[in-house]
C-alpha cells in the first residue's frame, strides 16, 4: 500500500501576514450590521465529532502473554474490536 503525497503544499489562498498586520479602523466597524436578538435566536451551536455512544468503551490495561496478542494481531484490522466481542460473550454465559 503506497501513501498518496500532494505534489505541493496546501496554499490558504489568502496573504495571512498582511491579514495579522491589518489594525481594524473605527469606520470598518459601521460596516457590520447590527446584531439583534432575532439573530442571536436562530443562532446554533454545532459540536463536532462523533455522536455520543448509548454503551462508551472504557480504556483499560491489561498484561497479556506476547503470544496471545500476535494471536489476534495475525486475525487483521478490528482485532481488539473482535476481542472485546468474545469476551462480551463469555460474560453473557
Amino acid at each position: 500500500m503506497t501513501a498518496r503525497k500532494r505534489v505541493s503544499p496546501r496554499s490558504v489562498g489568502s496573504d495571512l501576514r498582511r491579514v495579522d498586520a491589518h489594525v481594524i479602523r473605527r469606520h470598518e466597524y459601521d460596516e457590520l450590521p447590527e446584531l439583534t436578538d432575532d439573530m442571536l435566536a436562530r443562532g446554533k451551536v454545532n459540536r463536532g465529532g462523533r455522536p455520543r455512544s448509548a454503551n462508551p468503551r472504557k480504556l483499560i490495561s491489561i498484561r497479556l502473554p506476547e503470544d496471545v496478542i500476535q494471536r489476534w494481531r495475525a486475525t487483521g484490522p478490528g482485532w481488539q474490536t473482535r476481542m472485546a466481542d468474545r469476551l462480551a460473550k463469555l460474560q453473557s454465559k
